[in-house]
Order: C-alpha cells, then sequence, then structure tokens
C-alpha cells in the first residue's frame, strides 16, 4: 500500500482550476505549468479548466491573478 503524502506549503501538488469564461493558450505565459483547457457547461457557456502542479505561494499568485482578471472561481480542487 503507498503511502500518501501530507499536503504541505512548500510541496508541490497537482491542482484543477475552474473558472467562467474563456481563456486562450497565450495566457499559459503567467500560469507556469498549468494547462489550459477550455470546455462549454450545459447552457454552452464556456469554463477555463488550469491544470497543473504548482507549490501553495504560486497557487496563491495565480488565484490572486484570477481574482485580478475579475474571474470568480467555479472550483479549485487537489487532485492529488
Amino acid at each position: 500500500m503507498a503511502a500518501k503524502r501530507k499536503l504541505t506549503l512548500d510541496r508541490p501538488a497537482a491542482y484543477q482550476i475552474k473558472v467562467p469564461g474563456e481563456l486562450d493558450e497565450s495566457w499559459s505565459e503567467w500560469t507556469g505549468r498549468m494547462t489550459i483547457a477550455v470546455d462549454c457547461d450545459d447552457n454552452g457557456l464556456p469554463i477555463t479548466t488550469l491544470t497543473g502542479t504548482v507549490d501553495q505561494a504560486a497557487l496563491q499568485g495565480l488565484l490572486r491573478r484570477l481574482y485580478s482578471l475579475g474571474l470568480p472561481l467555479l472550483s479549485v480542487m487537489c487532485i492529488e
């Protein structure tokens, strides 16, 4: 049985962040190693999903940038 790693402030973890709207690949420069995928919700509205491995400091910076763009968070999940 594999031991689960404890989530800490300094160890990177994989996250998935969803925001409404469409961020294209040009935004990948400021998202670091996050991949960007755009899908549509049940109403046909675009939802951007950012997925990648970052530490807590980088995650906070990314969340602040999304806030400064006026994008509300639909979800933030640790996916490890």
